[in-house]
């Protein structure tokens, strides 16, 4: 940023004046260099974070995505590349690609090009049929419903990326995995350049390690060809097998990992594949002598299933460090593979463990006690979920995977928790593996909290119309507060549902006109002896909203702070657009009182 509107210049000179009577220092500063120091960073209101990369990886908030591989709608959209290129040049440090078998080509070589061109068509109607489905079921599109996005529908204009409906195929000619979302309409994107993409941007942002997460639906065949791709691929930021006695092998330190990729894959140990295949091989027998009752394609998909439910040793071994394993209870720990692994929960499993649980402390006890346990700091655990990850951190869970193709608040706490940062974030110090506690009322030093924000003015608040065009209008200003509830720290259920809405204590503003430049007047929020809060898990959020004729709030711009994060003093808020993109020139001047009380007894 180079220069400020009048109404903040003017607020700065009234600053300047004040700082300069109280200043100690004996050689008077002047006004321009005073404009050069806020222009920098040194007057951000976000602070920095220096992360000690020393402790063992299961002690670290990860940045993680769900579905990485979708662009657009998440049930007729399309898989591409290029959404794990915007991900991981934003920090996301997880990814999922979801596996399956590409589809085989049962025509000659020496099929005509008219009868490939027919065969495409055919596979290209079908696809319409579906999304046409969806469509209707949805109300997606029909006249009176809200419109659907046509960069979801459209076709790709990179004829390299995608190939639909034509099976990718390497130089061999074979067919190969491809990615896409199961049991949708969503159209595919070929896993060997899934893989490329990841290869050349895992490093570009920043050189902590990078988890990808494997679902795999893929027949063992397809699964040898996924090894060798990724193999080949990433052969030198692949992690090297650990040793053969993993029981009593402690995770590696997160800087140890520097520029290397986890594969995180369902464990399957040697002997239990070798049981399955003996397994299927007496259901195929079986299947055989009863075929007068079971019709050929009924057999087909059973032998398929079956096949599909085993992950190869070969996949499964590279699991190193982060191997997937479901978790139902906290009695499993004891009866799971030796070595380390990923517990994996989805969002209305985990809740509702959370509200069975003698223990409410799911996760943390889950990675800390059995880490602690044998000297196997392994452990790690995940949830899938759109819902309030905060929720989730405050439990101990380290990877929180959010749909990254949506601005809305989840991804906001997400931009919080981990901006600045390699997207590996040191967890406060009750919630690591050494410092284990029996409840997560327990978990962390908790306090009671005055904050207050004087908002001074603002500068370039337009209002992107649908045509991308700037129009001014009376900015709002809501500031909330997301914060622990005393029911979620004391055995209750998870406030909402775990549902990300609005923060549990806002507060708004609004300026006297309609201008992209507004002075608010110096005009004070404050939250005042708001129990309970532990500083590094706690948030707030900061939009401009535009209000229209109906009354409804509209997102201009925002900003959101993880609160130990949020410095004191006069400060300059950069806002994020819609889009989620840091904007060069949209800010807040604003001055920030914060006040901590820190007391044991405070729960």
């Amino acid at each position: 940023m180079t220069s400020f509107s009048e109404p903040i210049l003017r607020h700065l000179k009234a600053i300047y004046e004040e700082l300069g009577e109280t200043s100690a220092s004996s050689e008077p500063v002047s006004f321009d260099k005073f404009l050069g120091d806020v222009t920098s960073t040194a007057y951000d209101a976000m602070a920095p974070l220096v992360c000690d990369e020393s402790y063992p990886i299961s002690n670290y908030f990860i940045s993680s995505s769900h579905n990485t591989y979708l662009s657009g709608n998440q049930l007729y959209g399309r898989a591409s590349t290029d959404a794990y290129k915007n991900v991981l040049t934003r920090g996301c440090r997880c990814v999922e690609i979801d596996v399956w078998d590409g589809e085989d080509d049962s025509s000659s070589s020496s099929a005509s090009s008219d009868d490939e061109q027919a065969e495409g068509d055919h596979k290209e109607g079908r696809f319409r049929k579906l999304r046409g489905r969806f469509k209707r079921e949805l109300g997606l599109g029909a006249k009176g419903k809200p419109k659907v996005d046509s960069r979801a529908d459209s076709p790709p204009t990179d004829a390299t990326e995608y190939t639909m409906p034509t099976p990718w195929r390497s130089q061999s000619r074979r067919t190969e995995p491809v990615v896409l979302h199961g049991h949708t309409a969503t159209r595919e994107v070929p896993f060997r350049q899934v893989c490329e993409t990841i290869g050349r941007y895992a490093f570009q942002t920043t050189d902590l390690p990078l988890i990808v997460s494997l679902e795999i639906h893929t027949c063992p065949e397809q699964q040898k060809i996924m090894v060798e791709i990724m193999k080949g691929l990433w052969k030198d930021c692949l992690v090297d097998r650990s040793p053969s006695d993993e029981l009593n092998t402690p995770l590696p330190s997160l800087a140890s990992l520097r520029r290397k990729i986890l594969i995180k894959v369902k464990y399957s140990p040697p002997q239990a594949t070798s049981a399955r295949t003996k397994h299927d091989a007496r259901m195929e027998s079986a299947a055989q002598q009863a075929s007068a009752g079971v019709s050929s394609d009924e057999e087909t998909q059973l032998e398929t299933k079956q096949k599909k439910s085993c992950i190869i040793d070969a996949l499964s071994s590279m699991g190193v460090y982060t191997r997937a394993c479901h978790f139902k209870n906290f009695d499993q720990p004891g009866k799971r593979p030796a070595g380390q692994h990923i517990s994996r929960n989805y969002y209305a499993e985990h809740t509702d463990l959370y509200r069975r649980s003698y223990d409410p402390y799911a996760c943390v006890r889950l990675v800390g006690e059995e880490a602690q346990r044998d000297t196997r700091a392994r452990s790690f655990s995940s949830v899938s979920t759109q819902q309030n990850p905060a929720v989730f951190w405050r439990q101990g869970v380290q990877i929180v995977a959010l749909n990254w193709q949506s601005k809305d608040e989840a991804n906001q706490l997400n931009e919080a928790m981990f901006a600045g940062t390699g997207g590996w974030v040191l967890k406060t110090e009750g919630y690591r593996a050494e410092n284990i506690s029996s409840a997560q009322s327990a978990a962390a030093k908790r306090a009671t909290l005055d904050l207050k924000i004087e908002f001074l003015a603002g500068q370039n608040l337009y209002f992107i119309s649908d045509g991308n065009e700037q129009k001014r209008f009376r900015p709002q200003i809501k500031c909330e507060l997301h914060v622990e509830r005393s029911e979620e720290r004391q055995r209750g259920k998870i406030p909402e549902g775990g549902k990300t809405k609005e923060g549990e204590l806002k507060r708004k503003i609004e300026s006297e006109k309609a201008t992209a430049d507004p002075d608010f007047g110096r005009h004070v929020v404050e939250f005042y002896d708001v129990k309970g809060v532990v500083p590094e898990l706690s948030f707030v959020r900061v939009k401009v909203i535009s209000e229209d004729t109906f009354g409804r709030d509209k997102l201009a711009f925002w900003a959101c702070f993880r609160l130990d994060r949020l410095q004191e003093g006069y400060r300059l808020m950069r806002l994020h657009d819609v889009s989620g993109e840091l904007s060069p020139d949209a800010v807040l001047l604003v001055r920030v009182r914060k006040d901590l009380s820190f007391d044991d007894k405070v729960q």
